[in-house]
């Protein structure tokens, strides 16, 4: 998928890019695959702000996407390639040979028109989901399942991908798009291939009004509030924050905290963290 570089027309325009979506099926989304998103703008029952910077953007209606794929052995065709207001990822409509529709994550290469296929059973193909018991070592995966039968949590965004990098006994080891390594359960599913919109990461906002659109109000430095609203706060003039290190308006440190819980029990299926060296 390529890029769209608009000309300097305005000062907007001028740093502005965008995916092309001239390859994608002009249609409307599928009504019965479609629900209602009801926003609350960060606020909580009692209408307190809980999540910053949420508020505002266009309308939307959320894609009913299948993450699971527990039709097995049905074959699928694709029906259509669609942009998700949702989702940095296209999404793929595919129509089963019983008649019912479902939307999945687009891999990177699925056309209209191709088949696919989930089960253990299941080609090798672009599309196509298994356990990843029946998948060869090396092959590079996304929608990948952390538990069995619960649904697809890894690597769903744009341009990712997992890599099955070994098997043993009960587990599979995976090197997760972050550098990762990680063991997952060898019955878990997975879709074969590239996430689709492999350019979403060079896109460039270019205005602040598109920020908005997408539901994301403006973000305030601490250093220019006061002492009341932040720790970085206050003093003459443009100051230090006057701490060892940089923290969070509620005081917690920032960059580099560690939030995960040590006593976590999945922290034993992590062979190697992002920063380990």
């Amino acid at each position: 998928m390529a890029i769209k570089v608009y000309k300097p027309t305005t000062n907007g325009r001028r740093n502005m890019s965008t995916t092309d979506y001239s390859s994608l099926s002009k249609v409307e989304p599928c009504r019965s695959l479609l629900e209602p998103i009801k926003k609350t703008a960060g606020r909580n029952s009692y209408g307190r702000i809980t999540v910053r910077h949420h508020g505002g953007g266009n309308r939307k209606k959320y894609r009913v996407i299948d993450f699971k794929r527990q039709k097995l052995d049905v074959t699928a065709q694709v029906k259509t390639i669609e942009y998700d207001p949702n989702r940095s990822a296209f999404i793929a409509l595919i129509e089963y040979t019983d008649g019912e529709k479902s939307y999945i994550i687009a891999p990177a290469g699925l056309k209209v028109g191709d088949q696919v296929v989930a089960g253990a059973e299941a080609d090798i193909k672009v599309g196509n989901a298994l356990p990843l018991a029946n998948i060869p070592t090396g092959t590079f995966i996304h929608n990948v399942e952390l538990y069995p039968g619960r649904g697809g949590q890894l690597a769903r965004s744009a341009g990712n991908a997992a890599q099955l990098m070994a098997k043993e006994g009960k587990y599979a080891l995976l090197r997760l798009p972050s550098g990762e390594l990680r063991n997952v359960p060898i019955n878990c599913m997975a879709t074969i291939g590239t996430v689709s919109n492999e350019d979403h990461i060079n896109v460039k906002i270019g205005k602040a009004g598109r920020t908005r659109h997408m539901g994301i109000r403006p973000t305030v430095r601490g250093s220019v509030m006061n002492p009341c609203d932040h720790p970085h706060g206050g003093g003459e003039g443009k100051s230090p924050i006057g701490r060892p290190g940089p923290v969070t308006p509620w005081g917690k440190p920032a960059l580099g905290y560690k939030t995960r819980n040590r006593k976590k029990k999945s922290s034993k299926l992590i062979v190697k963290r992002v920063n380990d060296k």
